[in-house]
């Protein structure tokens, strides 16, 4: 029965243990004076935060802590119990710092100043998940936020100062697309143009040699050549044979039909022409005509 029970919940604790993965999240962006961004659930302009989860499955961070003095990391706990504290896949939340953590889920008993470095602490009070300083100069309603230049947007090791974007993934926002950097570097699209105009025509050009050659391979073109290099030699034999026989023979006429002749067998031009039809002649001494041979004789 144990065996039975432990082999039912096995899938159920994988699950669990797979949407657990709080290493997954990241401090993705910090905003610390808030004078015209976000407005909180009471209206007003707090300083925030903003946890984002990289992977592709369900992380739900109750339980774990947020501090700014990283010798009391369970400065700021997020309760448990509500559901919104579960993120799904590329999902963020943004948690306000405004030092009143009695006003709900998402807000924590200290506030997110300049200088400070924020942390993000496992439900354990002892693992630093992850964490984000906030420079000491850096101007109001602009917020510090971490920036992936990999394609899939898994890694965020850059940080810059932007415009502010809570509940909106960073990526590579900071970056350029290929378009845009093509856009810049060439505004009329000549570059483009000619390297297009150049790819067809090489196509075509390695298109046009293939049917080419394969043409010529099928139609027999280059055993024409190579017979016809073979005639220059079949040629040559015959005039060498003719001026041996010169020496022989006083007939210029008798040379050349000897020559001739040879050109033709060694350029396999002799040959029996078939008509392609069959003639049957009687011929009258045959017994087939004699009418007497098919008479029966009387017994």
């Amino acid at each position: 029965m144990r065996k039975l029970f432990l082999l039912l919940a096995f899938p159920f604790l994988c699950g669990t243990i797979g949407a657990q993965n709080l290493s997954d999240l990241i401090i993705s962006e910090a905003l610390p004076v808030n004078t015209s961004s976000l407005i909180d659930d009471y209206g007003e302009h707090s300083p925030w935060l903003e946890i984002f989860n990289t992977s592709q499955g369900t992380v739900n961070f109750a339980g774990c802590f947020f501090t700014d003095d990283p010798t009391n990391l369970t400065k700021s706990q997020i309760p448990k119990g509500d559901l919104a504290t579960k993120l799904g896949p590329r999902q963020s939340a943004v948690i306000y710092a405004n030092g009143d953590a009695s006003k709900g889920t998402f807000y924590l008993n200290f506030e997110l100043r300049k200088g400070n470095t924020v942390y993000l602490v496992s439900n354990d009070g002892r693992t630093i998940i992850d964490s984000l300083a906030v420079p000491l100069v850096i101007d109001e309603n602009v917020s510090i936020a971490k920036f992936s230049h990999d394609n899939k947007g898994l890694i965020f090791n850059d940080i810059y100062p932007a415009a502010p974007s809570p509940l909106s993934e960073n990526g590579r926002r900071s970056q350029k697309s290929n378009a845009q950097s093509i856009q810049e570097t060439d505004p009329h699209g000549w570059t483009l143009t000619v390297v297009s105009v150049m790819v067809v025509f090489f196509a075509l050009f390695i298109l046009f040699l293939l049917y080419n050659l394969s043409g010529n391979i099928f139609t027999g073109k280059f055993k024409e050549k190579s017979k016809t290099r073979s005639s220059s030699d079949e040629e040559t034999t015959a005039a060498a044979i003719a001026l041996a026989l010169a020496r022989y023979e006083s007939s210029d006429d008798t040379e050349a039909a000897i020559a001739l002749a040879l050109h033709l067998y060694l350029s396999d031009r002799v040959h029996d022409m078939e008509p392609g039809y069959i003639t049957i002649r009687s011929n009258p001494d045959s017994a087939w005509r004699n009418k007497s041979l098919s008479f029966r004789k009387k017994t």
